[in-house]
């Protein structure tokens, strides 16, 4: 016979212990909230990359995946030292240099009204050398 004076986290002979019941839900959303907690952590160098609209975000993506599965951080810490190193776009600037020098080359050499003289073709130069004079 169990005396009436017990604590209310003591569950009775017959009863449900509600402190585990309690202690299980507990433990459950404890295991969500840090699951959510580390996967935010570990894709915070993308988050960082995409948000800023980086050149270098699938590398970063890429990393992120390869430190979630090898468990080496090395890959972690380098996607977000690039997520926040902004690169130069080199691109852009040489492909108008590209650009203009296509378009300058693709201009017409003689776009003034000045007619252009044709040079002698190679039959006029061998003419010329056959129609020398010897010195002899």
């Amino acid at each position: 016979m169990a005396p009436h004076h017990l604590p209310f986290f003591l569950a009775p002979g017959s009863g449900t212990d509600t402190l585990m019941v309690v202690m299980g839900i507990f433990l459950i959303g404890t295991i969500l909230w840090v699951g959510t907690l580390y996967w935010r952590l570990h894709s915070l160098p993308e988050r960082m990359a995409h948000k800023s609209q980086k050149l270098q975000f699938e590398i970063v993506a890429v990393l992120g995946l390869i430190s979630l599965f090898t468990h080496l951080h090395i890959f972690w810490v380098a996607g977000l030292l690039l997520a926040l190193i902004d690169i130069p776009d080199f691109g852009t600037p040489l492909r108008s240099i590209a650009d203009s020098v296509e378009k300058i080359a693709d201009a017409s050499p003689g776009q003034d009204d000045a007619p252009v003289e044709a040079a002698p073709g190679p039959a006029a130069a061998q003419d010329s050398i056959r129609k020398e004079p010897s010195h002899a």
